[in-house]
């Protein structure tokens, strides 16, 4: 994990002040006996919500006390699953930020994803309204297309298979399958590299 710090970027950018819905996310890493592991969280299920019950990262709207979309990651990762971010973990660095997208339309906002190693073991309390659950996801195994596998989204009568990783029986898909491929891009530079 220590060079996946060097190719990401660490730096706040200048679309954190653009005008439009903004949110943020925590991709959080930690280390295990079998790899590195990355936490990933099941929604709980809320009428309204466009992403109800998928599982993602811990994150969401930028709120008006966040001064950073850093901010907005940090605070939504302790409310959601009691992680102080600042305390117990530290910053590798910031993905692409990706266009929000719900039921195949993109939603005008912008979704930031900072990536985070966690310094020893702090306890999960999630929050009850938000989070149905955790689980840790293997990162090698993510990588080497154990967990690989097809989504079907239906959409106005038409099926898209689209790729996705399976957990536990959980499937990753969409933003979050797209933001922890991209996480897995910058593992892969590494080891190739190492």
């Amino acid at each position: 994990m220590p060079r996946l710090k060097l190719r990401l970027d660490t730096g706040e950018r200048a679309a954190d002040s653009t005008e439009g819905p903004r949110a943020a996310v925590a991709a959080v890493l930690r280390d295990a006996p079998k790899g590195t592991e990355v936490l990933l969280i099941r929604r709980q299920e809320r009428e309204g919500d466009p992403w109800s019950g998928h599982m993602g990262f811990p994150g969401g709207r930028r709120d008006a006390t966040d001064v950073s979309l850093l901010d907005t990651a940090v605070r939504e990762t302790r409310e959601e699953v009691g992680i102080d971010l600042r305390g117990s973990a530290a910053l590798l660095g910031r993905l692409d930020d990706v266009p929000a997208v719900a039921r195949g339309e993109r939603t005008g906002m912008v979704i930031s994803a900072f990536v985070f190693e966690l310094i020893g073991t702090p306890e999960l309390v999630l929050s009850p309204d938000e989070v149905a659950e955790v689980i840790w996801a293997p990162i090698p195994e993510l990588l080497s297309g154990a967990r690989d596998a097809t989504y079907t989204y239906v959409r106005k009568n038409e099926s898209y298979p689209l790729p996705a990783f399976d957990v536990d029986g959980r499937i990753v898909w969409g933003l979050t399958y797209h933001m922890l491929s991209l996480i897995l891009g910058h593992v892969r530079t590494d080891e190739s590299h190492g």
